[in-house]
């Protein structure tokens, strides 16, 4: 299809350079300038810094010496994970990892934002199929070669339509991604004032333990704890498990209902703090007692790395089920459980969240076939709670509720937000589509 005005360049034509990184890792820092990795690439060409690295300062001019990234660089990997672009903000120090590479562009002929987008799209995707060389392990564009590399670019007036159509849709995602950030740090500083430092409300409102409030120390936990308060294990506080399937792709045999299977990459997803793409499968109709319910918790037994545990956890609220039109199991490296008092859920969370990140779960791993396994058991009946009483636990359950709430509204809005941008992209890229048209 002929799009009018646009206009037939090479790479080479739009750009003032293309660089890549350094061959090799810098020694670990814990501070620093960002070192840019191929986990800070998402494929919806957006950066994601949640997880970072840095590079100490010592070493940072050595690791930019061949270019010191700045704003409206775009960056791209060319080996192994293909098919992922950023643009570079306002202010990040940084350097680039291995197989990353960077295109400074002469913005007389390309605005970074509508470039940015038009490396999402299939025409782009197609021409990097054509161009990749399959190596002895993984998939790569010669860097050489990419500015050889044709794309097809309109008016500069109508790169900067596009791009605002687009990116005004990814602003509204990056608003209820932040506003979830604060929410979810907001549970944890309520988590931490009320049940760490035991300044919950106390009868009259006022902050227990700064307000004199009577404590006593228990030996199993090595610490003072409000004295009506009780202590349990996590076995105590649970009434029953679920256990996870697989099932089949595709509806075959007995294997015809329909599920969307949660997986251990699928659980910090369930509350926003990373993405969320679980496959559909078909179970056993005789396996629909595994189907998930609000309230319950899913935590993954099997898997985890050198430095990540086992133990992960993610929970099912009654907001987080309206996200998916089809019933929820877990796949069979998770197991669900379901509280006897569905009051401490949140607190249940907030505690076994703190375990995990103080590395608690890695003195209950095992190892089979390469892969760690959780002694669920053993970590259930050694795990050690402290319990605050109903009425000031059902306190934090209500807070916490209105949280995730707000939090599964957002992002169940990000989820009908991504489709249209992706349903849009496509139809402006091949001009079939005008900005005028889309308003």
């Amino acid at each position: 299809m002929m799009r009018k005005n646009w206009k037939e360049y090479k790479i080479k034509d739009i750009i003032e350079g293309l660089f890549d990184g350094p061959h090799a890792t810098p020694s670990p820092s814990e501070t620093g300038p960002v070192f840019l990795g191929v986990k800070n690439l998402n494929e919806d060409g957006r950066l994601d810094l949640s997880q970072i690295k840095h590079i100490a300062e010592k070493d940072f001019s050595r690791w930019t010496k061949r270019v010191l990234p700045q704003e409206n660089d775009v960056v791209f990997i060319y080996e192994a994970s293909l098919h992922r672009y950023g643009l570079l903000p306002h202010n990040l120090r940084c350097c680039l990892g291995r197989r990353m590479a960077l295109l400074r562009l002469d913005k007389r002929q390309v605005l970074p934002q509508f470039l940015l987008y038009y490396f999402l799209s299939s025409e782009w995707r197609q021409t990097m199929e054509q161009n990749v060389i399959v190596g002895a392990t993984v998939k790569r564009i010669p860097i050489s070669d990419f500015p050889k590399f044709k794309l097809s670019l309109p008016l500069m007036e109508e790169q900067c339509r596009i791009a605002n159509v687009l990116s005004d849709i990814d602003a509204k995602i990056d608003l209820n991604n932040r506003i979830n950030t604060e929410l979810e740090n907001l549970a944890r500083t309520i988590y931490d004032y009320w049940f760490l430092q035991f300044d919950f409300p106390d009868a009259a409102g006022r902050p227990y333990r700064s307000s004199g409030g009577a404590m006593r120390f228990d030996a199993g936990l090595g610490r003072d704890i409000p004295v009506k308060w009780e202590v349990n294990t996590f076995s105590e506080l649970i009434a029953e498990y679920k256990g996870g399937d697989w099932g089949k792709e595709a509806k075959t045999g007995n294997y015809v209902k329909h599920v969307t299977c949660l997986r251990g990459t699928d659980l910090d997803g369930l509350s926003g703090i990373a993405d969320l793409s679980p496959p559909d499968r078909f179970i056993l109709e005789k396996n629909s007692h595994k189907i998930l319910s609000a309230h319950d918790l899913i935590v993954e037994i099997s898997g985890g790395s050198p430095t990540q545990s086992t133990g992960r956890l993610g929970y099912v609220s009654e907001y987080a089920l309206n996200r998916f039109n089809k019933p929820l199991i877990c796949s069979n490296f998770c197991k669900a459980l379901t509280l006897k008092d569905s009051a401490y859920f949140y607190y249940f969370v907030m505690h076994w969240k703190k375990a995990y990140d103080q590395g608690v779960f890695f003195n209950f791993e095992g190892k089979t076939s390469g892969i760690k396994n959780l002694l669920f058991d053993s970590a259930m009946a050694s795990i050690r709670v402290a319990l605050p009483p109903r009425d000031v636990v059902l306190k934090f359950y209500h807070l916490l509720n209105e949280f995730d709430a707000k939090k599964q509204l957002n992002l169940k809005e990000n989820t009908q937000l991504a489709n249209l941008r992706d349903w849009l992209l496509p139809l402006l890229m091949s001009g079939e589509v005008t900005v005028g048209d889309t308003q």
